[in-house]
């Protein structure tokens, strides 16, 4: 997203009458790979706004459903650019700007061999169970299909393999949630429902420290795909939802998002990784 862009949110904040400044709560619709990142910067700009946040986190395609349905939420952050434009172009939020960027990796279960090189035949291995979020619904599935793309290119036949192949566990809108504070995708390999899951590499890593025997395979240079993630506020949000929207892009903002593993448009400062 060009810079020019990125500045609409704070000349929409200057928009703002100055006696309408302040708010109990601000309802935030987020992905749910933000959840750590997020939940952080939540609270640092509750103590110092005095505002809270209140947060809801799930697959982005369905937020957006909820959020066009008439849901009360006022902030919305995506894992995607789409689904947030959609609401700009229905007229029902502001412009739409890039904030964080992610990646996805491959989240692999002890005992199976792969590294970059051998992905994608693991991958493809009938015997392998290969884990996917659920396409459409959530960014996630959308990223592994435009992977299956890249090894199509690769090698004549992988798309058909894959598409069929690829388990949609999570992201649905019948998806069984994951146990109370565990990553959905670590306790899935645990549980043995796949041997290999597409994920966030941000989720990954989450996953590895709750259970240090799996590990994350990066993908091989031909099947990168790189998340790119929109914030957007909605029409009918009061003032304190652009601060808070701000607060996501200033320096300490995507400071917390540079920490917890994404790469963040708007820090030029050095990060500490979680990885």
């Amino acid at each position: 997203m060009k810079t020019a862009t990125r500045l609409l949110l704070p000349a929409l904040l200057l928009a703002m009458p100055a006696q309408a400044q302040s708010a109990d709560t601000v309802l935030l619709y987020a992905a749910g790979s933000l959840r750590g990142a997020l939940s952080e910067i939540a609270k640092v700009f509750e103590q110092r706004s005095g505002v809270g946040v209140e947060v809801k986190y799930g697959a982005s395609g369905l937020l957006k459903e909820e959020i066009a349905g008439g849901a009360r939420a006022e902030v919305f952050a995506s894992a995607n650019m789409e689904h947030p434009q959609a609401l700009m172009q229905a007229g029902m939020s502001g412009p739409v700007v890039l904030f964080a960027r992610n990646r996805m990796c491959a989240l692999v279960r002890e005992g199976i061999a792969a590294d970059p090189a051998t992905l994608l035949e693991r991958m493809l291995d009938p015997g392998i169970k290969l884990g996917t979020s659920t396409p459409k619904a959530d960014p996630s599935g959308d990223y592994a299909w435009e992977i299956f793309k890249k090894a199509e290119a690769l090698k004549a036949g992988s798309f058909v393999v894959l598409e069929n192949k690829a388990l949609q566990l999570i992201g649905g809108p019948s998806s069984a949630p994951p146990p109370p504070g565990l990553s959905a995708y670590g306790a899935l390999l645990a549980a043995g429902k796949a041997d290999v899951f597409l994920t966030y590499c941000t989720n990954a890593v989450v996953a590895t420290k709750e259970n240090a025997s799996q590990r994350i395979v990066e993908l091989p240079a031909d099947l990168v795909v790189g998340a790119d993630y929109g914030l957007t506020v909605i029409a009918t949000a009061p003032p304190a939802a652009y601060r808070f929207a701000m607060f996501i892009m200033s320096d300490d903002g995507q400071r917390i998002l540079a920490r917890h593993g994404f790469s963040a448009p708007g820090f030029h400062g050095t990060a500490i990784s979680d990885r």
